[in-house]
């Protein structure tokens, strides 16, 4: 496994994390043409949404893309793909899935993007991408562990967000 760990300052620093790992792993799970998981980890208000906004608005939505807290999932169609914004918040048993049909979400070329997945254990697969967002003073840790992107790769963002 890979990792990367850095400092972010901001929303706009956020949402450029966001549409940079977006340009790496929608090319990826068109080429490779299946499902890729990123759990999105950390405490309220660490940026997990702030996150997803920059990685779903990269794929060239414009509308507002919020949590999707109540309804669980929020669905993006593309060309060839899709995205599934997931926020676990508010998920009382990880069975709840089960019923709403979550293996299906990955069963196709998509990106799905999950808040809160330790609401889920044992239910999820294992996630190719973990992002980790933690609060510092003025800014945020974060890491970024894959079984997916290399070095290189995870280095690349990290150059690219400065």
């Amino acid at each position: 496994m890979q990792s990367v760990s850095f400092t972010i300052k901001g929303a706009e620093q956020t949402v450029k994390l966001g549409s940079l790992l977006s340009a790496l792993c929608v090319p990826l799970c068109k080429k490779l043409q299946r499902s890729i998981l990123i759990n999105l980890e950390g405490d309220l208000g660490a940026g997990k949404t702030t996150f997803s906004k920059g990685f779903i608005g990269a794929c060239g939505y414009n509308d507002v893309v919020r949590s999707p807290t109540y309804t669980l999932v929020e669905p993006y169609e593309f060309e060839n793909y899709s995205i599934y914004h997931f926020d676990l918040y508010r998920l009382l048993d990880p069975e709840e899935l089960e019923y709403m049909g979550i293996r299906d979400y990955f069963s196709k070329p998509c990106v799905c993007l999950v808040e809160w997945p330790d609401k889920a254990q044992g239910v999820l697969p294992s996630p190719d991408i973990v992002l980790k967002l933690s609060y510092l003073e003025q800014s945020r840790q974060v890491v970024i562990e894959s079984n997916l992107l290399g070095k290189a790769e995870l280095d690349s963002i990290v150059q690219n967000l400065n």
